[in-house]
Order: C-alpha cells, then structure tokens, then sequence
C-alpha cells in the first residue's frame, strides 16, 4: 500500500466508526412540527414497540418531519416511526418511496425521497420501530 494511502485510510477510520456507532441522534422537530404530531397523537396512548406492522389497505403514512412519519390505521390507531437517518426532501412535500417485502412494514425497509416534478431523489433512510399510539377504551 502505498504511503499516502496508507495515511488517508487511518484519517477515516474514526468517521467510518462513529457513522456505525449506536448513537444516532434524529434532528430536533420545529415547533410548526411538533404542534403538529401533538395534535396528531391527542388523546392516545403509547405502546410497545414493535419491529413491524401490517400493511393496511386503508391506512397512509404522514411525514412530519424528514426523520418522523406516522402510520394511520384508524381514528383510533396511529403509529410513529423514527426514521433511520433522514429523507431531506419529506418536509417540503416530496414524495417517499418504500421498498418492502411482504405484507408488512419493517424496521429496515428502504425509503427514499423524490421530487417528482425534477424527478430527483432527495434523500435516503429506512423504517425504524414502529410505536403504537392507541385511544383509550371508554
């Protein structure tokens, strides 16, 4: 190996290790976005998470943020992901693409972000837990 590379190499080493260290941290919401998720989650109660969930025919997901989505299954059932990284272009109302396999939504299926009328991808991330929100039983 040559000398220059052999010093390039050991420069990225502590960035290649902190990119796959635990200790991601999603960027914070605004306030515009976190009024809205409260509103979103009013009255519910959180649950345990869960690695996966049933595709609902019925059901859409809502971006909150380029790191957070909610998942609509009822009026009385709402789950919320925190992304994997982050799809930049969610917030401005790009479109999200998700690759999966089956008949569920898993933590590590792929998304990505595209402007549709430029027809760029503006970002890549995947699914992390999913966390149920559920309205009390009256």
């Amino acid at each position: 190996m040559r000398p220059w590379m052999l010093r390039s190499s050991l420069c990225l080493a502590p960035l290649l290790l902190a990119g796959c260290s635990d200790s991601y941290e999603p960027p914070r919401l605004t306030e515009k976005q976190t009024s809205e998720l409260e509103r979103a989650l009013a009255g519910k109660v959180p649950g345990e998470r869960t690695s996966c969930v049933n595709r609902e025919s019925q059901s859409n997901l809502t971006a909150i943020s380029n790191s957070v989505l909610l998942y609509r299954v009822s009026r009385r059932l709402v789950y919320r992901n925190d992304l994997i990284g982050s799809c930049s272009g969610l917030s401005r109302g790009d479109t999200l693409i998700i690759k999966t396999w089956g008949s569920q939504y898993c933590r590590g299926d792929q998304l990505t972000s595209a402007d549709l009328m430029t027809g760029m991808v503006t970002g890549n991330c995947a699914l992390g837990d999913f966390i149920p929100y559920r309205a009390p039983s009256k």
